[in-house]
């Protein structure tokens, strides 16, 4: 018994060594390791975790690259995941490998005639039916392509023929309802939908097309019902669920509608198509406050969710709540430091809270990783406009709209950088495609209208601010542009009756404030310009705008005291509001007050630290008290704020050449000073004195010719012209522009060099 023991021990011993070394030789053969990656890529499939799946089907194809069974699956994963280009790829690989797997053939046809690859599309099902007559699929193909061709006769025909080859199968009905509707045969259209649905009544397809065609019909209830069926079928699927809410809203019922959302967020809970249908809801319906709840709500409950955190993150950023918004780029940016999303909401931030450049640094690399990305190069604008690089603001815009042409917020900034140009072609260009991108907004519109009145067309800019009143009747736009357009045709009555008609719709309305104001004023009636500002601000009291053109009013009527109350009023309500500073530092600067205007300067730049108007308003300020270093800085600081801001780069220009500074950066900012104020002899003068310093007489004297053209009498110009003769040698004419200077000014200010270059020139002359 032992030994019967040993031996049947070393049998098991034996057996279990010999499976072994056959389930090892098996795991070894390609042809069973190809199997199991498929069977597995299979079973994912069935379980909608398409990702897994194509791990898979990719294993199995690097055994075997000719596996045609895994290339079909893959290919199948692909499209439930509408990757259509890969799809594609795969599909035609499993037909190169098996071409009478007709399925994919019918795949392959399927695809082409969506890319409208008509020829093609044919072509394939032809082939299928060659060896399949009775392939009803393959006849619906061409049917499909009959219709798109033009041809609703055969096409109609050949959707028939299929449902004769397969009268059982449910997608031909479905397929000659939807020719039958377009052909307005409503009574067999409905007939063929309800029979493919009798044949296949758990079809979700069927039952949203019979839902989508009541909707049509406006058979409202028949449509519900519909819906609600096609809900009861999979309560999983958000498109029903959406289809539903947006039928509510086609019957005018928002609250059923906001319901019914309300349910599917509950319902698909796990789904993100589904959590986000509410939140959306808002937002397409015009809600930012209700949309902005819905999202924190939303990103509170996933906070792993990068497209509901960087929606909620543009939300904030809409609400100008940039700190709130910080934390959620922050954390989005923590889990995910490349998200670009994330990335060019933080420049966003950044850009609004004055760190343009800062901006631009972080969307470098993003547009650099992400070409084709439109978003991107928009924002990427916006940072580069706010540094006053405007050229590169409008490549990045026009490369924004090449890559999304209907992208409303690029053609826009378009639009403005043309009307900054005063660029007619492009401004036109741009409004006609906002146009078109959006028929039922006033803002193309108005743009157009810009467009036309500057090429002289004022009957087309006219019927565009028709179509603006007529789109948003309720808005004070229109009727405040077309005041403008009555103002420039010297109409001013009916000026006034479109301005007092934008007030009437928004007493807010600086535009329609703006313009009757202007009208009293140009009738030479001050008081009643007075009054109408006055009344507006009882009715509209917390306007800022409002108060800056009481100040502007009250300085028309030589009322500075009156007129600094208000501006200070203005500055008061809103401490943003750098014309309202500006205003009333010129006011006290004006009476001589200038240490008080200098402190309401420098009152604005702590609330206003990026605006670089202060920065040379208040250098300008120090000037005047010979305090030239301070008033130097500013510049300075004003420049790297707006690197090509004109009045900037000329004052700073002329202080350096004044006091020693290097000659060769100011003739710098004074070409970059020339090249933003070409027509303003100032600039021309400060160029002129650069090439002065420089030794250059001949294009300076040229510079002050001009300058002088401009204003004749302006002391500076003439000593400017007239040491720059004494130079050139031309001593007759020094000596007359010298003269002139203290002609005009007895007491200029290097009048003891005037007159010691006078006796120089003398001598030498003789």
């Amino acid at each position: 018994m032992r030994t019967l023991r040993i031996g049947s021990h070393t049998t098991l011993v034996w057996s279990l060594v010999v499976s072994a070394a056959l389930l090892a030789g098996c795991s070894r053969d390609p042809q069973v390791l190809k199997k199991r990656h498929y069977d597995k890529g299979m079973s994912y499939m069935q379980r909608a975790k398409y990702r897994e799946a194509d791990i898979e089907f990719y294993n199995a194809i690097q055994i075997d690259p000719k596996y045609a069974e895994a290339h079909y699956g893959l290919a199948q994963s692909l499209l439930k995941q509408n990757d259509w280009m890969h799809a594609y790829q795969e599909l035609m690989r499993t037909v190169e490998f098996a071409p009478t797997n007709w399925n994919a053939q019918l795949d392959i046809a399927n695809l082409l005639l969506a890319a409208h690859k008509l020829p093609d599309a044919r072509d394939r099902a032809e082939i299928i039916l060659k060896d399949n007559p009775d392939n009803a699929a393959a006849e619906v193909i061409l049917s499909n392509v009959d219709a798109m061709q033009g041809d609703a006769a055969k096409s109609l025909a050949e959707a028939q023929k299929a449902i004769e080859m397969a009268p059982t199968r449910s997608a031909s009905y479905l397929n000659v309802a939807i020719i039958q509707e377009h052909a307005k045969d409503f009574a067999g259209a409905e007939q063929n939908l309800k029979k493919s649905l009798e044949l296949d009544p758990k079809n979700l397809t069927t039952t949203l097309a019979l839902a989508e065609f009541y909707e049509r019909q406006k058979r409202w209830p028949d449509a519900e019902q519909q819906f609600q069926a096609a809900i009861a079928l999979d309560p999983k699927k958000p498109v029903s669920r959406a289809t539903l809410a947006q039928l509510y809203l086609i019957e005018g019922k928002k609250d059923a509608a906001e319901q019914s959302l309300r349910e599917a967020k509950s319902a698909l809970g796990d789904n993100p198509a589904g959590y986000r249908l509410l939140g959306d809801f808002y937002l397409a319906q015009g809600q930012p406050d209700k949309a902005l709840a819905e999202f924190a709500s939303l990103h509170s409950e996933h906070p792993k969710d990068s497209n509901v955190a960087n929606t909620y993150s543009e939300l904030l950023i809409g609400q100008n709540k940039l700190d709130d918004a910080t934390k959620v780029v922050d954390a989005t940016l923590k889990n995910s430091p490349s998200d670009t999303g994330a990335l060019i909401f933080r420049a966003e931030i950044l850009e609004r809270q004055g760190k343009a450049q800062d901006a631009v640094h972080i969307l470098e690399p993003v547009v650099k990783n992400n070409p084709d990305n439109a978003v991107a190069h928009y924002q990427m604008g916006v940072a580069y406009a706010a540094v006053a690089n405007y050229g590169q603001a409008g490549t990045e815009w026009g490369e924004a709209v090449r890559l999304r042409p209907n992208m409303l917020e690029a053609r826009r900034a378009l639009a403005v950088l043309a009307m900054r140009k005063n660029d007619t072609a492009t401004l036109l260009q741009s409004s006609e495609a906002m146009i078109r991108i959006a028929p039922r907004m006033p803002e193309g519109y108005i743009f157009h209208a810009r467009a036309l009145f500057a090429q002289g067309n004022q009957a087309g800019a006219e019927a565009d601010l028709k179509k603006v009143i007529e789109i948003a009747p309720q808005s004070p736009a229109g009727y405040a542009q077309m005041g403008e357009l009555r103002t420039a045709q010297k109409r001013p009555d009916e000026a006034a009756k479109f301005y007092a008609q934008a007030l009437e719709h928004d007493p807010s309305s600086v535009e329609g404030l703006t313009g009757l104001v202007n009208v009293n004023l140009a009738r030479k009636e001050p008081a009643k310009a007075l009054k109408t500002v006055q009344d507006q601000i009882a009715l509209v009291p917390a306007n800022s705008r409002f108060y800056v053109l009481l100040g502007e009013v009250e300085l028309k009527n030589q009322n500075s005291t009156e007129a600094e109350k208000a501006f200070e009023k203005a500055t008061e309500i809103d401490k943003n509001n750098v014309q309202a500073f500006m205003m009333l530092a010129n006011v006290q600067a004006s009476r001589g007050s200038v240490d008080q205007a200098i402190g309401e300067y420098q009152r604005a730049l702590q609330a206003n630290p990026r605006d670089s108007r202060l920065d040379v308003a208040l250098g300008e300020l120090f000037e005047t008290k010979g305090q030239w270093q301070q008033a130097q800085d500013l510049y300075q600081s004003a420049l790297q704020i707006q690197p090509d801001y004109a009045v900037a780069a000329n004052n700073l220009a002329y202080l350096m050449l004044e006091h020693g500074g290097n000659v060769n950066v100011a003739f710098t900012l004074a070409q970059t000073a020339r090249r933003g104020m070409p027509d303003l002899p100032n600039s021309a003068d400060t160029l002129g004195w650069a090439y002065y310093h420089q030794g250059v007489y001949n294009a300076a004297i040229d510079l002050f010719q001009e300058a002088i053209k401009a204003d004749a009498k302006n002391p500076t110009y003439h000593y400017h012209l007239g040491m720059s003769y004494e130079k050139a040698n031309n001593y007759a004419m020094a000596k007359k522009e010298l003269e002139y200077t203290l002609q005009v000014s007895p007491n200029y200010s290097q009048a003891g060099e005037i007159r010691r270059v006078l006796a120089e020139s003398g001598t030498k002359a003789e």
